[in-house]
């Protein structure tokens, strides 16, 4: 089976100047996880809800035991109201980064023409779960795992 018969032909994308919070709802108005970029009818990356929680970054928590003083326990509601303020401005910050300071700029892309086992192998060896169809330098299409698995369970 070719990837012609199992893509998905719309195909939902965002634009690289696009902000992180329009994006998050692209990805749950749409139901989906990730989707190609794209500047001038060219794919030019691509993003996934990965690249988003990679925005969730949280420090290291030190193994070493620690027992706290009196003041220390009385400082710390105060201490978690200051790291939520900062998880909220941090929060916000993160909706008004741009879509190219997250995407992944490498792109792994298929033809149409291509077998659902080339694409799979594809997707396996670059350890990606979609891959944009180009026909001609043109988006026409993209191919996701399960549109692999249902096209073999058509065959």
């Amino acid at each position: 089976m070719y990837v012609k018969e199992a893509m998905n032909k719309n195909v939902i994308t965002c634009n690289p100047g696009d902000n992180v919070g329009a994006l998050v709802e692209l990805f749950r108005k749409n139901h989906i996880s990730g989707m190609p970029v794209v500047e001038k009818e060219k794919v030019v990356g691509m993003v996934s809800e990965t690249d988003l929680l990679k925005l969730f970054k949280t420090p290291e928590v030190s193994s070493d035991m620690f027992l706290p003083s009196p003041l220390e326990i009385i400082e710390m509601p105060i201490r978690s109201i200051i790291k939520f303020e900062e998880f909220k401005k941090a929060l916000e910050n993160i909706n008004m980064k741009s879509v190219r300071d997250i995407m992944k700029k490498k792109v792994y892309s298929t033809s149409p023409d291509s077998t659902l086992e080339d694409a799979s192998n594809m997707m396996v060896k670059q350890r990606v779960n979609r891959l944009p169809v180009i026909e001609n330098g043109r988006l026409v299409g993209i191919l996701v795992r399960s549109d692999i698995i249902r096209g073999l369970s058509k065959e």
